[in-house]
């Protein structure tokens, strides 16, 4: 299902842990039977680039800010493995974080590499940011049902406590494993595709396969947030599919706070060839292909979102509410309507190799699975309006308190989200990401571009580097696609009236109840009301009247300084000029 960069294999995945261990940096660690545990799955495979322990530190300080206790090392067997294994395990260690090795059987092969899957566990056991549950070294795979268990525990030397990725549907006993992670976080038509008519098998049936097939041994459940994978002829590992994602993220998390797993696995960290990452852009990586896709579509806004999810996940809780710590609005969209026609430039409307049969000419297989829609989810403090204007089109939703999930019809053009309360706005901001009607670098791009708005920082760029850019315009056929990010810093937005972060998505730190009824009012209602005032002193500058959406009025003290031409926004309940 995967590969890695000579081989992209599984994508990175983050599971999250309630555990009660010491964090010292020469200490072991061990996680008390029954505690909860939180994963992230990280490719190894696609980082050979990295020189240093330090290059790690940033995304083990992310991750463990979220709330995720340990990553899931996914290894195949490349030259550059034992090298990036040993700064991974020496960046955990310095960062109070926990790792793992999850053993990518794309590469190892089941039937005869159990020695060598033993020695490589007894390899890293002992360094002190080894995962260690239940007194026994933890480790865990992608796929490997015929692994001779007892013969890699025998090579192993230590007591391990294996959790790999082997399938109830195949027959395989689990009887020899202490635990079991199911990878597939995608509703599917059972044979590795989006769901067809008469084949449709969700995510939560596959909970009930493993639970059963566990018979009370530890389930790895996983959550993931969306999948899209488009290579072409250009390489080697051609494959084109989608998995059904909308509201998946969503709707997963709350599955997760109702079924109440030991473990859970986030899929992935950064897998950007099947777009499944939460992680940064910016975090090196080798470009196997994924560029293409993934240029300009950070994902950093579902990173925010699993920050109160992860909390109550480990609280035991039912409900996030009481784990939202401001207001926030994440949304995402894909750059394209799905109706879209690029068949004249789509890289993948000529023959590839397709001996795994996950080829597909021109639309992914399963573009029909994919809404024509703007998504978002309002994690709030208190009850209020959510308003989403998508291209010319604008819907108000009342959001109750918690988290609630939010669907609007996806327009070409500019992306405006805002909140607002008691008929004042809260925050406001243009995304940085238009929908267009022209195909991206001439491709299809079922990828989504996530954002947050918050009021609480500006966020930062998450552009691709030079290496995340290398296979950009290979096989390409426009010669309008340059191998550079273009979406820019964030831009001022609107905040209770001050200067704040545009909705945009951001990588910095971060910082339910049932879904609500949708209620949408007319937007033109919504205005803010400020007391009259004679003159002032001059207080923000307004470049856009994206700062001021959805108002499209300005505040006293405002100076209006648009582009030429445009006309000036009005003013609000008798606010003055200032007084340069």
């Amino acid at each position: 299902m995967f590969l890695r960069f000579s081989s992209p294999g599984p994508g990175a995945v983050c599971a999250g842990i309630s555990a009660a261990w010491d964090t010292t940096r020469n200490s072991r660690s061990i996680v008390k039977q029954n505690t909860t545990l939180v994963f992230c799955h990280f490719m190894i495979g696609i980082v050979g680039d990295r020189n240093s322990a330090a290059e790690y530190d940033d995304d083990m300080r992310r991750a463990k800010t979220l709330g995720i206790d340990a990553f899931a090392l996914n290894i195949g067997t490349d030259s550059y493995t034992d090298a990036q294994l040993n700064y991974a395990y020496e960046s955990a260690a310095n960062n109070g974080m926990k790792v793992f090795i999850s053993f990518d059987f794309n590469w190892y092969h089941d039937t005869s590499d159990a020695a060598a899957v033993g020695q490589k566990i007894a390899q890293y056991g002992s360094k002190p940011a080894q995962l260690r549950v239940d007194g026994k070294v933890f480790a865990s795979s992608f796929a490997g049902d015929q692994l001779n268990v007892p013969a890699m525990r025998s090579a192993a030397g230590v007591s391990v406590f294996w959790a790999p990725n082997i399938h109830p549907e195949y027959g395989t006993s689990f009887a020899n494993v202490d635990g079991a992670l199911n990878w597939i976080a995608w509703d599917n038509d059972g044979n590795n595709k989006a769901p067809k008519p008469g084949a449709n098998v969700t995510v939560a049936q596959g909970d009930s396969r493993y639970v059963q097939a566990l018979a009370g041994k530890p389930y790895i459940a996983p959550v993931s947030p969306w999948f899209f994978t488009h290579f072409g002829p250009e390489v080697s590992y051609s494959k084109n599919w989608v998995f059904p994602g909308d509201l998946l993220w969503y709707h997963r998390w709350n599955e997760i706070l109702a079924l109440k797993p030991r473990f859970i696995e986030i899929i992935t960290w950064n897998d950007y060839g099947e777009s499944h990452y939460i992680g940064p852009l910016k975090s090196r990586h080798y470009d196997d292909g994924n560029s293409k896709w993934t240029n300009d579509m950070p994902h950093a806004g579902w990173l925010d979102m699993s920050k109160p999810y992860i909390a109550a996940f480990k609280a035991g809780a039912l409900d996030v509410t009481p784990y939202i710590t401001e207001d926030e609005l994440v949304y995402w969209y894909r750059p394209t309507l799905r109706d879209i026609n690029c068949d004249a430039t789509d890289t993948t409307m000529a023959d590839a190799n397709n001996g795994s049969g996950n080829y597909f000419k021109g639309k992914p297989d399963g573009w029909q699975t994919m809404s024509d829609s703007v998504f978002v989810v309002s994690l709030l403090k208190t009850a209020g309006q959510v308003t989403v204007s998508s291209g010319g089109n604008t819907q108000t939703f009342n959001a109750p308190a918690g988290a609630a999930a939010w669907t609007a019809r996806m327009g070409v053009g500019q992306q405006k989200f805002a909140l607002q309360r008691n008929g004042g706005t809260v925050m406001s901001a243009t995304s940085l990401k238009d929908v267009s009607n022209v195909c991206p670098c001439g491709l299809y791009n079922f990828n989504a571009y996530v954002g947050t708005l918050t009021c609480s920082g500006s966020g930062e760029a998450d552009p691709l580097d030079a290496d995340g850019l290398y296979s950009l315009t290979i096989g390409l056929k426009v010669s309008t696609c340059q191998a550079k990010p273009t979406l820019g810093s964030p831009l001022p937005g609107s905040c209770n009236g001050a200067a704040a972060p545009t909705a945009t998505s951001r990588v910095s730190s971060l910082s339910t109840s049932a879904p609500a009824t949708r209620t949408t009012v007319s937007s033109t209602s919504i205005r803010t009301s400020a007391p009259a005032t004679t003159s002032l002193a001059c207080g923000r500058t307004i470049t856009a009247s994206s700062q001021i959406f959805p108002t499209n009025c300005l505040q006293p003290g405002d100076v209006w300084q648009g582009p030429a031409g445009q006309g000036k926004p009005d003013k609000c309940d008798g606010a003055a000029p200032c007084t340069p």
